[in-house]
């Protein structure tokens, strides 16, 4: 078949009809031809087959949309792969927020205890996908979403030779604050980006060329409403939204200790009515509430990335990839989330000339979490799992972790084969 074929892996997920409307935006570059979704999820594959036929006819856009439940078939001849999988569901993830909770630790999906068990859970069947990709579309592109993103694409890349360039829409916030808080346009905000996906700074902002003005800089940081204004003007950076974790940590443990519901409990509420408005056969429009799900951006960079790739066309994003010199003090090995040039030999990371020097010691920190998380996930060694929890700044007590670890394991050992439990 002529043209793209672009697979969905974790289509089921409520985000997949975001990935049709930026194609249907950009349907005059890429010559997408087959859209295949696969998912474990025979229910939801069907109720999201049948909306997204409909909602690319709505868009106009000329497809072949396909469901499978083989991955197999899925992955066959792909130029690129999007995974957006959630292993164990919103179920576990709810296990996650609440069990460090018991020990007033952050109950997270992305960091700290919890989000090392969604990466212990994720990494085995990511690198299942990977292995897969290497025999059935060795050519192809594994654009990976799947959170934790900076670990998954760590382990992908260090334990398979898939082509995978790791994504989060956080690489593009900078822009949307500065659209909101300056009403100029993306195209004109530059800046440097360094740290780790869900750990990052972001310095040296410019518009069309020009630094900013304290006045703007403190406008841009306001929209960041996650981490304390006044906290961002003395670092002199904008910290990602997860540094909120990190400097408010008290703070949010007893906001999220209050709150009626988790995270992942409002989110599976919701989901019931997003799906509930894809089931219905006579809707062919994103439901409105797929607005309070989170994750705004993603499916432009993702289709930014496919440019830049299939059309040769040099491209500035943030991916998370191995450092190979972009962050001085951190491993060559150690994927990390910098601005790279993309375009169809892949990804070069560009040289970080100025880290903030505050921000040295939690990013060294977290690479060394996260690379002893990976060990652990792929070997299934509990002695590695126990030092990744103390090398973690939001962990790092052994009265915790001694505690922590047999409950974590046992609340997921349905989805740990590797630790033989």
């Amino acid at each position: 078949m002529e043209g793209m074929k672009f697979t969905i892996v974790g289509a089921g997920s409520s985000y997949t009809p975001e990935l049709l409307d930026e194609m249907a935006m950009r349907k005059e570059q890429l010559p997408v031809k087959e859209v295949m979704l696969y998912d474990i999820d025979e229910k939801r594959l069907n109720i999201m087959e049948g909306f997204c036929k409909r909602f690319a006819e709505k868009l106009g856009l000329d497809v072949e949309i396909r469901a499978t439940t083989s991955l197999d078939k899925a992955l066959y001849g792909a130029d690129f792969v999007d995974t957006q999988i959630r292993v164990g569901g919103n179920r576990q993830r709810v296990k996650d927020e609440k069990i460090p909770l018991q020990y007033d630790l952050v109950g997270q999906e992305t960091t700290g205890a919890g989000g090392m068990m969604k990466a212990f859970r994720t990494i085995p069947v990511m690198l299942d996908v990977a292995r897969k990709m290497e025999e059935l579309s060795p050519e192809g592109w594994l654009i990976n979403y799947t959170n934790p993103t900076g670990l998954v694409t760590e382990a992908v890349t260090r334990y398979t030779k898939a082509n995978i360039a790791g994504f989060c829409s956080g690489g593009i916030f900078p822009k949307m604050w500065a659209k909101r808080a300056l009403g100029i346009p993306y195209e004109q905000v530059q800046y440097d980006y360094m740290g780790l996906n869900h750990m990052n700074f972001i310095s040296n902002i410019t518009i069309n060329g020009r630094p900013v003005t304290e006045a703007e800089f403190e406008k841009i940081a306001a929209q960041n409403d996650d981490v304390d204004l006044e906290l961002i003007k003395l670092l002199g950076v904008i910290p990602s939204p997860y540094l909120q974790w990190y400097y408010h940590t008290n703070e949010k443990v007893a906001k999220f200790k209050a709150a009626p519901k988790t995270r992942g409990e409002y989110v599976q509420d919701l989901e019931k009515d997003v799906y509930a408005a894809y089931a219905d056969e006579t809707n062919c429009d994103k439901p409105e509430a797929l607005a309070k799900r989170g994750g705004g951006g993603y499916s432009e960079v993702a289709m930014g990335f496919v440019n830049a790739v299939y059309n040769n066309v040099d491209t500035k994003m943030v991916v998370n990839v191995p450092n190979n010199g972009a962050i001085s003090f951190l491993p060559d090995s150690a994927v990390v989330e910098v601005g790279c040039l993309v375009n169809k030999t892949g990804m070069q990371a560009l040289h970080v000339t100025e880290v903030p020097s505050m921000c040295w010691g939690l990013v060294a920190a977290v690479k060394n979490y996260e690379q002893l998380a990976v060990e652990a996930a792929v070997e299934g060694d509990v002695r590695k799992m126990k030092l990744a929890l103390l090398a973690h700044p939001l962990v790092r007590q052994w009265e915790y972790v001694e505690k922590l670890v047999p409950e974590l394991l046992e609340a997921n050992k349905e989805y740990l084969p590797q630790f033989h439990l």
